[in-house]
């Protein structure tokens, strides 16, 4: 069979489009057999000519066969490099997105610092349906193969001036952890941060790492020049007027504006001399329409009026942030989600639960309206109860073991139960998504129904994309009331991006364990 199959690579025409469509068949047979890895270099080799080829659709074809190859033979997909980032410059979409997708898997320790420059390059021209996917791809890759940590914060904040507003939700929290470990890097960071904010204050997350590391670190703006800095000379009243800016800017959103309500406070205690300019902003937002930016704003000015001898023990300095491992502690996670759900008032996520009953025609057929379970609030009494060891408590239930409800292809889901002995009618079910694949899984949308009996609510999940090898796993939370005691049936259905292909999954958990509904 090799031998047939190397004959046909090497001796068919391909002057005409006959002979491509049939060196393409030749190239799916030897991907799909136990071919020797001499064939397969030559497979390789024959789709990257393909590359070259004037048709596009021939070009596309043979992107998408590359991206499924780049995992079993990366280094004879590598050879290609410069050829797959030429397509980033295609001016079809579809072509230039199937070249993202295959730029980013072939990105590794070696050739980080080239390739992330080429997809920088691509994300400044970029139609703005690719900008999300590069601007996350490359933070990701940034995160897995970062150099140094002075590499990593460069290429985080140069996406985030060019593409701010396309970034994930987890980029502004992942820059501040990084900077925040990065004690040698603080003086660095702050000058970077406050110069690309002088220059544009429309990049929401720009500005919220930048409002966060100038509240922080501010007092090194004002220590002078920095060695691995350009020279910088700002005082402390342009620093506060940089900030006043951003508070009365139409384009902060309210986050960004409590972001910089923190950050002058924080200066309050950093900065030398006066500190009334930045009481009376402050107190402006005492009657702020946002009851978030209001009541951040009172609290802050009952710090100077009441407690002005605990603001700067109150105000220090964060301490050193360390990364923490891929590896999460889920009961510890579950017990943490158990605890805060029992405090606070449900979501309202009713039309959501109807839409995906109706959507999924699930179970025991037209659901009617979705209800919410009543909150958990804790009561004195109960806390008494506890302090005196009475038996104001039924006895613990007994834990329930987890279940592995979906695996493909290194995607694995699996379930994790809790009922609180206060409500034992209260099932929390927590859904860990993880990935031990050699490829990223984007775009992950969990849905789930439960027959009409039950109230199902949805909690937002923790994110959309799970990194390959191992990365931090996806979380969401379902909370069932099951005030009947039936037997708990879910139905789910899975949505993602893997290895560049759409998968959709629908399938039935029966399985439940009998302790999650006696």
């Amino acid at each position: 069979m090799n031998d047939l199959l190397a004959q046909v690579a090497t001796n068919t025409d391909t002057s005409r489009n006959a002979g491509n469509a049939v060196l393409f068949e030749t190239v799916l047979t030897i991907m799909d057999i136990r071919s020797a890895a001499g064939l397969r270099v030559l497979a390789v080799n024959i789709l990257g000519c393909f590359l070259l080829n004037s048709d596009k659709n021939i070009r596309y074809v043979a992107l998408t066969s590359l991206l499924r190859l780049v995992q079993s033979d990366h280094s004879a997909v590598q050879r290609h490099r410069p050829t797959v980032v030429e397509c980033l410059r295609e001016t079809d979409t579809s072509l230039s997105r199937r070249a993202l997708e295959l730029s980013l898997a072939l990105v590794n320790s070696s050739n980080v610092r080239a390739m992330t420059q080429e997809l920088q390059a691509f994300l400044e021209f970029c139609p703005p349906d690719l900008r999300a996917n590069c601007a996350s791809g490359i933070l990701l890759a940034a995160e897995r193969f970062a150099p140094t940590k002075r590499w990593h914060i460069d290429t985080i904040l140069h996406v985030l001036t060019t593409a701010g507003t396309y970034v994930r939700d987890d980029a502004v929290a992942n820059l501040i952890q990084l900077i925040g470990g990065a004690q040698e890097l603080h003086a660095y960071s702050v000058r970077r941060l406050y110069s690309a904010l002088a220059h544009d204050i429309s990049q929401q997350p720009l500005v919220q790492v930048a409002a966060w590391c100038i509240g922080e670190y501010g007092d090194l703006l004002l220590e002078g020049n920095s060695e691995e800095t350009e020279p910088l000379q700002v005082g402390d009243e342009e620093i506060l007027a940089l900030l006043e800016k951003v508070l009365q800017s139409h384009m902060s959103l309210p986050a960004t504006r409590g972001y910089v309500l923190t950050a002058l406070m924080k200066l309050s205690t950093r900065l030398p001399g006066d500190n009334n300019r930045i009481r009376q902003v402050v107190s402006i937002y005492g009657s702020c329409l946002d009851v978030e930016l209001q009541q951040r704003a009172v609290e802050y000015n009952a710090l100077f009026r009441k407690y002005d001898y605990m603001r700067a023990a109150i105000l220090e300095k964060m301490p050193l942030v360390e990364r923490g491992g891929r590896q999460v502690d889920e009961e510890a996670e579950e017990s943490k989600e158990a605890a805060q759900l029992s405090e606070a008032a449900p979501v309202s996520t009713e039309p959501q639960a109807s839409k995906l009953l109706d959507l999924l025609d699930l179970l025991d057929g037209p659901s009617g309206d979705a209800q919410h379970p009543p909150p958990l609030d804790p009561s004195p009494g109960v806390a008494l109860g506890h302090l005196l060891d009475l038996p104001c408590e039924p006895p613990p239930l007994a834990p329930i073991p987890n279940l592995r409800v979906f695996e493909r292809k290194g995607v694995q889901l699996n379930l994790s139960f809790i009922r609180p002995p206060g409500t034992p009618a209260l099932l929390l079910i927590t859904v860990t998504v993880t990935n031990s694949s050699g490829g990223d899984v984007t775009h992950f949308i969990c849905q789930a129904a439960v027959p009409k009996s039950f109230q199902l609510q949805l909690q937002v999940p923790s994110g959309d994309t799970v990194p390959a090898q191992g990365g931090l796993p996806i979380t969401q939370l379902f909370r069932i009331l099951n005030p009947n005691k039936a037997p708990l049936r879910l139905k789910l259905r899975l949505t993602y991006n893997h290895f560049g292909q759409s998968v959709q999954e629908i399938f039935e958990v029966n399985n439940l364990p009998m302790e999650t509904w006696q």
